[in-house]
């Protein structure tokens, strides 16, 4: 019978591979709500080449392949389901290039955005990229891979939207690169004018193969940066004030808040929103066209700007933004989870109510932050709720909304982000049967004998 351990270590230094039960523990979970279920092996790769031959050597022993970036996601996309190799891509963590004048970054598959962000800040202050609302841990790769939001969102779309290009080893372990760079030196542009096979690799949560390389794209770092917040106690206003400011296309970012807590917040919708430039004559203009998109609400007395103090607007002006770590211990048990439909912002009135009676009946803390997509195509709405991680009941209560609230979202014009297990399987049953057939004929066509992250984007038998 084959040592699959002595096979590692024979690929990748045995200080970099592990089955120790400790650390496979730690693998087999993440922050959110799903069940555990460990690995029997941890692999910490530095080339392609490592990664080529474990693929190969899985293939070979019909052993499952999970690739890791910051295991973020909450919905357990990195708990191996059916156990076999965990492929940890925090050691090819290298910026390879940033190409100034083309405006963008090629980094590695285990790249954070907090490095990627460090580097760009120290070498060139002058460009920025898309950052999530995340830990800095967080990988540039895998939040594309889940079709990740970012701070231009509201103007560029999904972070996956802002790819220039790929180098993936796929399921069958050949190296295949995607976009410009298949023909090109210059990694300029992941599909147009060729056919665009990224989609191939982003939202399939790695059954596809295994991201080694990506380009990004940067955009010019303004000047100046201004939050601005505009306040309604009307839920079914807020769909068409989030229209309004997107039509304006003055503005960076939008997300509309509501919770209880701080009392301030309790029966108000906060739509926070941002103002770039390079010059003041520019802010104040962009400020005004706000205004003026506006000010119907105001004179009806239906709304109104707040004024922010210094000290209030550092928080909204850091990146990536600390609310959410600071949401997640409200319940001073340190969990927080939520389903986030990806939706047309009219829906906006319906989710927050669900949101609230959903909490009134499960007994939990909840919060919301809906973000505009791509000047108003489109809004992320989560469903947030907190709960204490050392305490069952809760964490079932905290379950039970959320599955009540993904099977909510879907039936009301929702696609679910990043869906768990279940939010999957709800999908998939929702799906055009068609729709379906081709996705699981083009994963058996690229992974034929079924080796990456099992259990994700799979029918049951």
């Amino acid at each position: 019978m084959i040592d699959i351990y002595s096979e590692l270590t024979a690929i990748i230094d045995k200080d970099y591979v592990s089955n120790s039960k400790e650390e496979l523990y730690m693998y087999g979970r993440d922050p959110g709500l799903m069940p555990a279920h460990e690995p029997e092996y941890v692999v910490m790769p530095t080339t392609v080449e490592e990664v080529q031959a474990i693929i190969r050597l899985a293939n070979r022993e019909k052993i499952a392949v999970v690739p890791k970036g910051g295991g973020l996601s909450l919905t357990g996309l990195v708990i191996p389901q059916k156990g076999g190799i965990l492929l940890d891509m925090k050691r090819m963590d290298k910026i390879i290039e940033v190409n100034e004048k083309g405006g963008y970054a090629i980094v590695e598959g285990g790249t954070t955005h907090g490095a990627l962000k460090s580097h760009l800040l120290k070498n060139y202050p002058h460009l920025r990229h898309s950052i999530p609302d995340s830990p800095p841990i967080a990988t540039v790769v895998a939040n594309a891979v889940i079709h990740g939001q970012g701070r231009l969102t509201q103007q560029r779309g999904f972070n996956s939207d802002m790819v220039s290009g790929l180098e993936v080893v796929l399921p069958t372990s050949e190296i295949c690169k995607i976009g410009s760079c298949a023909v090109s030196q210059y990694w300029f542009s992941k599909g147009p004018p060729l056919p665009d096979l990224s989609s191939l690799f982003f939202g399939w949560f790695g059954t596809t193969g295994v991201i080694t390389k990506l380009g990004i794209k940067l955009y010019p770092c303004k000047k100046y940066r201004d939050p601005v917040l505009f306040l309604t106690d009307k839920a079914e206003l807020v769909p068409d004030i989030m229209r309004k400011l997107g039509r304006t296309e003055m503005i960076e970012d939008l997300v509309v808040n509501a919770q209880p807590i701080p009392l301030r917040y309790k029966d108000n919708y906060y739509i926070l929103f941002y103002i770039t430039g390079d010059t003041e004559e520019e802010m104040e203009f962009k400020r005004k066209m706000c205004w003026s998109a506006l000010w119907d609400y105001f004179e009806k007395r239906e709304g109104g700007f707040v004024s922010l103090v210094p000290e209030m607007k550092a928080p909204m002006l850091s990146m990536p933004s600390k609310d959410t770590t600071r949401f997640a211990d409200v319940s001073k048990g340190g969990g927080f989870e939520y389903s986030g439909p990806i939706a047309p912002i009219e829906k906006y009135p319906v989710y927050v109510k669900k949101l609230i009676d959903l909490a009134e009946k499960y007994g939990l803390f909840y919060s919301s932050a809906a973000r505009m997509i791509d000047g108003g195509h489109s809004m992320m709405f989560s469903f947030s709720y907190t709960f204490n991680r050392a305490d069952p009941q809760t964490m079932k209560r905290a379950k039970d909304a959320l599955d009540e609230a993904a099977e909510f979202a879907i039936e009301n014009g929702g696609v679910m982000w990043k869906p768990n297990l279940d939010e999957q399987k709800i999908t998939m049953a929702k799906m055009d049967p068609n729709t379906l057939d081709l996705m699981m004929r083009i994963k058996k066509l690229l992974d034929p004998n079924g080796i990456m992250n099992p259990g994700n984007w799979e029918v049951s038998k």
